[in-house]
């Protein structure tokens, strides 16, 4: 396949060298900053679940430098996605399909309604990665899961082909056959885990800790689930079992992108995640107030970059 990745910080660069290391095309479709440090310091995966290096990665600066792309696999930060809409016309227009893993549910209607309902398949991504200094990656968590599935018919063969493509690389790759519920599984767990370690700027160990601490996110669970259920998304009891289960099974120092760019003092995707799950209960006459209240610890530190 030929793959461009939009979007190539940790979670990017990460999935885009794993295809690259099993003898797939891949693009690296980025602004000037980041062009420059994969040029100087090339791009390197610090993994246990195995290192691999590209020593010049493909770097392109715009959309124009690029010719038949199969998949644009779409990795920014939630407060950049507007910023991106012109550059994936511009790839849709050459035949490419979009496979967003961004963060909560809102950009799928945003794409949708750019791009038109046959170029955006759904999909997620499970995995816990940072950039150092010289922008390599560095994978801190056992799992490295991609999540995907057709939201239109004409999909299906594309997400076949990204299957088979996952499934030659170092990575996981689950072609889900209800990947909308999958999508909102995932966002539940996330609103969780993002929101109670940043909001204690603590790691999952630390909140583990204190019971009373730990039951909040037990409660955005819950209330993420109803939510779900409130937009037709069928999310049951077992769903927030196994992600409650899922955090109390986090090794102990193992924490949130969203905490770790709080550390970094780097802009937080909390109006994406928290905030755009408040949007989605307005629509709904939904109160969450245990979402309430962490979107409201968190918005103090979002340093928002227009």
């Amino acid at each position: 396949m030929k793959i461009i990745v939009l979007g190539a910080g940790a979670l990017g660069a990460y999935f885009g060298a794993r295809w690259q290391e099993s003898g797939h095309e891949v693009i690296n479709l980025v602004r000037e900053g980041r062009a420059e440090q994969m040029k100087n310091n090339g791009l390197k995966l610090h993994s246990e679940m195995g290192d691999y290096e590209v020593a010049k990665p493909v770097i392109a600066r715009s959309p124009e430098e690029i010719d038949n792309p199969d998949l644009v696999f779409l990795a920014v930060k939630g407060y950049h996605l507007h910023g991106t809409l012109d550059w994936l016309k511009s790839l849709v227009n050459k035949g490419a399909k979009v496979y967003p893993v961004l963060n909560g549910m809102e950009h799928i209607h945003i794409l949708q309604k750019e791009l038109g309902e046959e170029a955006v398949i759904g999909g997620h991504a499970y995995i816990i990665a940072t950039l150092d200094e010289k922008g390599h990656v560095v994978h801190t968590s056992p799992f490295h899961d991609l999540v995907f599935g057709p939201l239109h018919s004409s999909q299906q063969a594309i997400c076949e082909e990204l299957a088979l493509a996952c499934n030659q690389a170092n990575l996981t790759g689950i072609l889900s056959p209800n990947v909308l519920e999958a999508m909102w599984n995932k966002y539940m767990f996330i609103t969780a885990f993002s929101g109670i370690t940043t909001a204690t700027n603590q790691p999952i160990g630390m909140v583990r800790r204190y019971s009373q601490t730990f039951k909040i996110a037990e409660r955005i669970l819950k209330e993420m689930k109803k939510l779900a259920n409130a937009h037709q998304i069928n999310l049951t009891d077992e769903h927030v079992n196994k992600a409650f289960e899922r955090l109390r099974d986090l090794a102990p120092d193992m924490t949130s992108s969203m905490h770790q760019d709080r550390r970094k003092g780097l802009p937080l995707e909390v109006e994406h995640l928290h905030g755009g799950a408040l949007r989605l209960g307005n629509q709904v006459n939904l109160r969450m107030p245990y979402i309430e209240t962490i979107h409201a610890m968190i918005k103090p530190y979002e340093k928002f970059q227009h």
